[in-house]
């Protein structure tokens, strides 16, 4: 009864079968590790701005590049301010407002963005404090460049000269003549009475919709196992009941085909 399973065509469905089952097996662990990752990284970036301005600061050039470990890390660096920016289409405390950028002269001769706070309202440069004078030492904590699109920020253009709509190197080095840092620092407090801007969470650390997406193709790929081994045992029934019916006589013959007489008158 069980021969058809050494037939060529049952010999491809078994072969297919075995294959396809630990590939789709090692696809949907490899998706759930994905996910799991993104859960990880949620965390670590959830307890990463609870543990903002603790622990000492230290200097900024021996915390660069930027990483999932040195962001929100509380950095020093000392230089004297140059250029003033605003960032405008800022929330803070459900209000809508601006950052106040201003970019820090270093003696390495770059740049680093500081946002010196926050105020509400629409921006505008009468409305901004103007930065200290001389040589000042900033503390604060280490952000990477934002992307347009990301958290928030704003992707459009267009803006009045003064404002940016992003906080990058990438942005600012068209709006000045020197080399500016791949990074920010937000004041752990505002100057001149501002709010300060609280710490973000690290790009690409949150539960989005890429996070959902791995685990929905996890239980696609596990969803599809089962429906290999279905069909497999559907197919397998099919034929032991065809088997039986031969055996037995119940598979019925061909029709003989039927003939039309005529009469010729």
């Amino acid at each position: 009864m069980y021969r058809f399973l050494l037939t060529p065509r049952w010999w491809g469905i078994n072969l297919f079968v075995l294959l396809s089952i630990p590939f789709c097996i090692a696809l949907g662990s490899w998706q759930l590790g994905r996910f799991e990752d993104r859960v990880q990284s949620h965390r670590t970036a959830s307890e990463q701005v609870l543990e903002t301005g603790r622990g000492a600061p230290r200097p900024l050039d021996e915390m660069l590049p930027v990483t999932k470990a040195t962001f929100g890390k509380p950095v020093t660096a000392t230089g004297r301010y140059g250029r003033q920016l605003l960032v405008p289409d800022r929330r803070l405390d459900d209000r809508l407002g601006f950052y106040v950028l201003t970019l820090l002269r270093t003696d390495s001769g770059e740049a680093l963005p500081v946002v010196r706070g926050w105020l509400p309202g629409a921006a505008g440069a009468a409305k901004a404090p103007a930065p200290p004078r001389g040589e000042v030492t900033v503390t604060g904590a280490l952000q990477a460049s934002e992307t347009p699109g990301d958290n928030g920020v704003s992707a459009r253009g267009g803006l009045p000269e003064g404002q940016t709509a992003t906080i990058s190197a990438a942005s600012l080095v068209n709006l000045v003549s020197y080399d500016v840092y791949d990074a920010w620092v937000t004041l752990a407090e505002g100057d001149a009475g501002m709010k300060a801007v609280p710490v973000a969470a690290p790009p690409n650390s949150g539960l989005d919709l890429k996070a959902f997406q791995n685990l929905g193709y996890t239980a696609e790929w596990f969803a599809f196992v089962g429906f290999v081994i279905f069909m497999w045992f559907r197919l397998l029934r099919h034929e032991i009941e065809l088997a039986r019916d031969m055996e037995l006589g119940l598979v019925p013959d061909e029709e003989e085909p039927v003939t039309v007489e005529t009469r010729a008158e």
